[in-house]
C-alpha cells in the first residue's frame, strides 16, 4: 500500500527528486511568481506600456514568431514586436484564457481582438488597413530567467488572420 504523497509518487514514477516541504513551497512560489509575471506582460500590452514590456525582457532575450521565424531580440526587439501589433490593431486587446506554469516556463493561451485600422508591418511586407475585425486564438510559451523573459515563442494561425483580413486565397 502506498503511503507517500503525490510528489513522492511522481518522484518514483518519473525519477524526479523528492522535495522537502520547504523546497516544495519555494518551488510553488517560484512557479506562481512566473505566472504572475507572465500575466502582467499581457496587462501591460493592453495598457500599451511598451516601456515596461521592454524592461521585462533580458538583454539577450528573444521573442520568436514561430510561423514566420521572425526573431525580436532584447528590449528594442520587444518594443518593435509589440508596436507591430498595436499599430496594425490600434483598438486591439488581449484576454487571457488559460495560464499553465511549471518551473521557469509559463504557457499562456489568449485571445486577441481588434480592428485592422492601421498598417500591419510584417517581414513578408506591410498589410494596409482593411477595416475588418479580427479575433485570434494565440499561445505563447514564455521562459523566465532571474525574473526576466529569456524567450517567448508565439504561436498563432496566420491563415486565420489572413482570411479574417480578407486576404486569403479565393
Amino acid at each position: 500500500m502506498w503511503s507517500g504523497g503525490p510528489a513522492d509518487l511522481l518522484a518514483g514514477v518519473v525519477g524526479m527528486p523528492r522535495l522537502g516541504a520547504r523546497a516544495g513551497a519555494r518551488a510553488e512560489a517560484h512557479i506562481a511568481d512566473n505566472a504572475d509575471l507572465a500575466r502582467s506582460l499581457y496587462e501591460r500590452w493592453n495598457e500599451r506600456n511598451f516601456d515596461q514590456l521592454a524592461e521585462a525582457i533580458a538583454p539577450d532575450g528573444e521573442i520568436l514568431a514561430v510561423g514566420t521565424g521572425d526573431v525580436f531580440t532584447g528590449p528594442e526587439g520587444s518594443r518593435r514586436y509589440n508596436a507591430m501589433w498595436a499599430d496594425g490593431f490600434p483598438d486591439g486587446s488581449i484576454t487571457i484564457d488559460n495560464i499553465i506554469a511549471g518551473g521557469d516556463s509559463v504557457v499562456v493561451e489568449f485571445t486577441g481582438r481588434g480592428t485592422h485600422t492601421g498598417t500591419l508591418v510584417t517581414s513578408m511586407g506591410s498589410i494596409s488597413a482593411t477595416g475588418r475585425p479580427v479575433t485570434l486564438k494565440l499561445c505563447d510559451v514564455v521562459e523566465f530567467r532571474d525574473g526576466l523573459v529569456k524567450s517567448q515563442r508565439s504561436y498563432f494561425d496566420s491563415g486565420s488572420l489572413m482570411a479574417q483580413l480578407g486576404l486569403g486565397a479565393d
